[in-house]
């Protein structure tokens, strides 16, 4: 006798609308969050040299320098993405120019 199951994977592809978008957005939450998890623990280990009770303004400096560098590279890779999915080169303007 033969068992008769479908895994998720294979079932997807018929899932209801709904429910995909729902599991599309909740991925990329579990993404976004551990992409912040990671980017702060990158951003401990390179400023914090002595954890105390206070914020010394270099560690101040380093973190807000490391944050502000993780948003640009953010927004850089969204802007690209973007531009894939439009199907435009992403350096054609600023060539053309």
């Amino acid at each position: 006798m033969e068992a008769s199951w479908s895994s998720p994977v294979s079932s997807v592809g018929t899932a209801d609308p709904q429910l995909q978008h729902f599991v599309e957005v909740e991925t990329q939450k579990q993404r976004m969050h551990l992409l912040v998890h990671h980017m702060t623990e990158l951003c401990w280990e390179k400023c914090m040299d002595k954890p105390g009770p206070k914020l010394d303004s270099r560690a101040e400096v380093c973190l807000v320098n490391c944050v502000e560098r993780f948003i640009d590279t953010s927004q850089l890779i969204l802007n690209r993405l973007e531009q894939i999915h439009k199907g435009r080169p992403f350096f054609s303007e600023s060539l053309s120019d």
